[in-house]
C-alpha cells in the first residue's frame, strides 16, 4: 500500500513525524512517501530537488488558482498511484481542504497535532470527509470526540514515536552533572505556544552556577536574545541543528526546560527522556501528564508559573542524586511507549481496520465547486490581541 503524507521536507515537528511514520510502517508493508507543494519561486531545501527516493515536490505554477491547484494535485495522486493521504491538520491550509475532493476510493488520514480552537476548528471543518482522525496525544481525542463531534469509532489517539536508539546509546553514556547545571531549550523560537519569553524570568530566579543553552530559530529569537542579555554569560544559541545533532545534545544536558502554553504533545520532551535529560515542563492536561510522571521522572509546573519552573531547577540544581534518579526513571520511559515501533504498530491496525470495514463518509465535492470552508478561514481568534490571547491560553489550562 501507498500512502502520501502532505508535508515539505523541513527540520520541524510534521516532518519528524513523516520520517517516524515512514519507518514505522514499513515493515506492514506500507510505503509512505512525503508529498510536498510549493511555488515555482520557492526556495526548497537543500538536498531536495523536484523528487527523491522518498517522496515528490510538485511545482505549481505561481498564478494558479486554488481551482486549478486541486485538480492538478488530485491527478497527481492518481498518476503516482497513492492509495490513501495523510493530512496534516493547518499544516497548509489548501491541502487541508483537499480532503474534502479526492475521490471516494482514496484513504484519507488526519492527524491532528496540536489542540487550539483554530486547529479543531480546521479538523472540523473536513471531519466528514476524512476517514480516519488520529490526534497526537489523549487530549486531542478527548477535546475532538466530545466537543466537536468526531465519531468515536473513527477518531484515536496515537503519539508520535521517535527512533530512541540514538538516544538512549548516547545517554546511557552520560557522564554525571557538573558544578555547573546544563539547562537546554530546544524547539521553535516563537512566544505565543513556546513561551519562550518566561526564560528570562526563569534564569532571574535560578542559581548562577545554572547554565542555558537555546536551540532552534524562530520569529521570536531576536526578541530573546535581547531578554537574555543580561545572562549572556550563561546562556549559548545555537540556532537550528541538523536533527541528527539531537541526541548527542539532550546527552549533554541536564535538564529539558518547556515553557509552554500549549502543545499537541511535545517531542521535544520525549526526545530528552530518552536521552537522560530531565524535563521541567508546562503541565498540559492531557498531554504532557500523560507522559512525565510529576516527581518521578520530570516535573510539571502550572502553565506560566515561571517561578515554581524555577524551584524544580533550583531542586534539581541542589540535589544531584534527585537528578540522577529522574534521568534514568525518564530513559526508561521512552522506549516501550514512544518508539517508533510502537507508533507503526498502532497506526497499521488503524488503516488495516480503516481498509476492511470502511467509514461511510459524506459524498465528496466536486473540484469544479472549490471553496474554503469557514473552519479554514482567518476567525475573531485572528483579531485578538496577542498578549490577551496568550493570558487566555494560561487561563485556560490552569483551569
Amino acid at each position: 500500500m501507498k500512502l502520501a503524507y502532505f508535508v515539505i521536507p523541513h527540520i520541524g515537528g510534521t516532518y519528524s513525524v513523516f520520517t517516524a511514520l515512514r519507518k514505522g510502517l514499513a515493515p506492514y508493508g506500507v510505503d509512505v512517501r512525503w508529498f510536498g507543494l510549493c511555488e515555482e519561486t520557492h526556495d526548497v531545501p537543500r538536498g531536495i530537488g523536484n523528487q527523491d527516493e522518498t517522496g515528490l515536490m510538485l511545482r505549481l505554477p505561481r498564478h494558479m488558482g486554488e481551482k486549478e491547484r486541486a485538480r492538478l494535485v488530485a491527478d497527481e495522486i492518481r498518476k503516482q498511484g497513492y492509495e490513501g493521504v495523510f493530512v496534516n491538520v493547518l499544516g497548509d491550509r489548501f491541502q487541508t481542504n483537499i480532503a474534502r475532493y479526492l475521490p471516494p476510493d482514496i484513504l484519507r488520514v488526519v492527524i491532528v497535532h496540536n489542540i487550539t480552537p483554530g486547529t479543531y476548528a480546521a479538523a472540523k471543518a473536513i471531519r466528514d470527509y476524512t476517514h480516519i482522525t488520529i490526534g497526537v496525544s489523549e487530549r486531542c481525542q478527548e477535546d475532538l470526540v466530545e466537543r466537536h463531534g468526531f465519531p468515536r469509532d473513527r477518531t484515536f489517539a496515537v503519539p508520535n514515536g521517535i527512533d530512541t536508539q540514538a538516544f538512549i546509546a548516547l545517554g546511557q553514556q552520560r557522564k554525571p552533572a557538573p558544578a555547573e547545571l546544563r539547562t537546554l531549550f530546544v524547539g521553535r523560537i516563537e512566544d505565543a505556544s513556546k513561551g519562550v519569553l518566561w526564560l528570562r524570568e526563569i534564569l532571574d530566579a535560578v542559581p548562577e552556577t545554572v547554565g542555558l543553552t537555546v536551540v532552534g530559530d524562530g520569529p521570536d529569537l531576536p526578541k530573546l536574545r535581547r531578554r537574555l542579555t543580561n545572562h549572556a554569560a550563561r546562556v549559548h544559541f545555537t540556532g537550528a541543528v541538523d536533527p541528527a545533532r539531537i541526541p548527542a545534545i539532550m546527552a549533554e544536558h541536564d535538564v529539558l526546560i518547556m515553557p509552554s502554553r500549549f502543545e499537541g504533545l511535545g517531542m521535544t520532551m520525549i526526545e530528552a527522556m530518552a536521552g537522560g535529560c530531565v524535563p521541567v515542563v508546562s503541565h498540559i492536561r492531557g498531554v504532557t501528564d500523560t507522559v512525565v510522571d510529576d516527581g518521578r521522572n520530570g516535573i510539571l509546573f502550572p502553565v506560566g508559573n515561571y517561578t515554581a519552573a524555577a524551584q524544580a531547577i533550583g531542586r534539581l540544581n541542589a540535589d544531584r542524586e534527585l537528578l540522577a534518579r529522574m534521568s534514568t526513571a525518564a530513559q526508561e520511559t521512552a522506549p516501550d511507549r514512544f518508539g517508533i515501533d510502537t507508533m507503526g504498530t498502532r497506526y497499521n491496525a488503524i488503516i488495516t481496520s480503516a481498509i476492511i470495514n470502511r467509514p461511510k463518509l459524506s459524498p465528496v465535492l466536486d473540484l469544479d465547486a472549490w471553496s474554503i470552508p469557514n473552519g479554514l478561514r482567518a476567525g475573531l481568534r485572528t483579531v485578538i490581541p496577542l498578549p490577551l490571547k496568550n493570558y487566555l491560553r494560561v487561563v485556560r489550562e490552569r483551569l
